[in-house]
C-alpha cells in the first residue's frame, strides 16, 4: 500500500477488519475499496471481479491469499475438512486466477500465489493442509506455461510459520507447535506479515519482469 498501488481488499466475514485496512491504505495517499465474496463460489467470485473493473476499470495484479488451515491426524480426517480445505485453497485460487485473466489488459499481469512451507516440508497432522499446498505449487508451474505468452506472470510464496490473526485464534501463535517452529528455525523466530510484504512487492513489480513459475521459500531459514 504503500508503493501506489490502488488495491480491492477482499474479506470472508469481518467487514471492520477490511474498513480497518482500507482506511490504512488510503491514510497512505492511495486507493482502496473493501468488497465481501466466499472464494468458494464462482458467483460470488466473478462479482469481486466486476467490482474491481467498476471501481478502477483494470487489474494489474492478483494475490490470492484467502485460505484456510486445520490441523489433525490422518485418523481423524473427514470428507468434509478435506472438502472445505481444497475448495477455497485449490479452486478458489483457479477460479480468482480465471476471473483476473480477463481484466489484465495487453501488457499482461501478475499472479502471486500464497503457497506454505507445508508443500514441501512435511509436517505431522498436515496431511489435507500440505495437499492444497502441493497443488498450489503445480498450478502456479502450470498456469506460469499456459499464461506467459499473453505477458502474464504467475509466482507463488512460500512462508513458513507467520504470526497472523489466524494463528492467534487456532492457538498456534502461543503453542509448543511455535516453539518447535523457532528452535528449528536458523533465525530463531516466526514470520511476521512484513516479512512476506517485500517479496509480494517484487513479483508484483517489474523488477521482477522475468520471473515466472517459481516458489520462494520465505521461513527464516526452515527448509
Amino acid at each position: 500500500m504503500n508503493e501506489g498501488a490502488a488495491v480491492v481488499v477482499n474479506y470472508a466475514s469481518s467487514n471492520k477488519g477490511a474498513d480497518r485496512v482500507v482506511a490504512e491504505i488510503t491514510a497512505n495517499g492511495s486507493k482502496a475499496v473493501a468488497v465481501q465474496a466466499n472464494m468458494t463460489r464462482k458467483s460470488e467470485i466473478n462479482r469481486l471481479f466486476a467490482k474491481t473493473r467498476k471501481a478502477f476499470g483494470r487489474l494489474d495484479i492478483l494475490v490470492n491469499n484467502a485460505g484456510i488451515y486445520e490441523f489433525s491426524p490422518l485418523e481423524s480426517v473427514t470428507e468434509e475438512q478435506f472438502y472445505k480445505h481444497f475448495d477455497l485453497n485449490v479452486l478458489g485460487l483457479i477460479l480468482a486466477s480465471q476471473a483476473a485473466v480477463k481484466l489484465f489488459d495487453s501488457a499482461g499481469g501478475s499472479i502471486i500465489n500464497i503457497s506454505s512451507l507445508v508443500s514441501t516440508k512435511g509436517f505431522p497432522d498436515a496431511a489435507v493442509y500440505s495437499g492444497t499446498k502441493g497443488a498450489v505449487d503445480a498450478i502456479t508451474r502450470s498456469l506460469a506455461r499456459e499464461l506467459g505468452s499473453r505477458g502474464i506472470r504467475v509466482n507463488a510464496i512460500n512462508p513458513g510459520m507467520v504470526e497472523t490473526e489466524g494463528t492467534h485464534s487456532a492457538g498456534i501463535a502461543e503453542s509448543d507447535m511455535r516453539k518447535q517452529v523457532e528452535a528449528q528455525t536458523p533465525l530463531g523466530r516466526i514470520g511476521q506479515p512484513q516479512d512476506i510484504v517485500g517479496a509480494a512487492v517484487f513479483l508484483a513489480s517489474a523488477d521482477s519482469s522475468w520471473i515466472t513459475g517459481e516458489t520462494l521459500v520465505i521461513s527464516g531459514g526452515l527448509g
